[in-house]
């Protein structure tokens, strides 16, 4: 009979499937509203929308100048919109805020100039704009080769490159 200890009824299996597709079903409501939300939101803007098992990400948030970590003030509107959707329809979703560099530069120096981009907009979004410091996270990708949105460009061909985006989260 040892080897039954683990058995698990039937009832209780279907149970917990259900829990968890239940679960996932209601995931997906809250990531497909705030789809809804931000592209309603963003289209006066030039940002992209990215749906990832269970995450949206929006993409060209915010853009540097070279060797800068300062935000621009045109990048504000759109980080306002996007505080006031989150506080107001979403405020139990996570938010990771991604910082990018373009290769210009050493890998470690590029991994600090993306943490200090990721912070300028963590810090304006909190501080200014009025969203939880628990809720919003920052993380550096620096120069990481595969999130370059121009391979290898740099200086002004690299614009593109040095920018944060926005990945919303609601596993936490």
């Amino acid at each position: 009979m040892a080897g039954c200890s683990n058995y698990v009824k039937r009832t209780d299996y279907d149970a917990a499937i259900s829990k968890l597709q239940s679960n996932d079903a209601q995931m997906q409501q809250q990531l497909d509203s705030l789809k809804a939300d931000m592209e309603q939101r963003f289209a006066k803007y030039d940002a992209t929308l990215t749906e990832m098992q269970g995450r949206l990400r929006v993409d060209t948030v915010a853009h540097f100048e070279f060797n800068k970590a300062d935000l621009n003030d045109q990048d504000k509107a759109m980080l306002q919109d996007f505080a006031q959707v989150m506080k107001a329809h979403h405020s139990n979703a996570v938010v990771t805020v991604e910082g990018f560099t373009d290769p210009a530069g050493s890998s470690a120096y590029n991994k600090r100039l993306g943490q200090k981009r990721a912070d300028a907009v963590r810090d304006y979004l909190v501080s200014t704009e009025g969203m939880s410091d628990t809720q919003v996270r920052a993380v550096s990708y620096g120069e990481s080769r595969n999130r370059q949105v121009e391979p290898g460009a740099t200086r002004e061909s690299g614009s593109n490159n040095r920018r944060v985006a926005l990945v919303v989260d609601y596993a936490g």
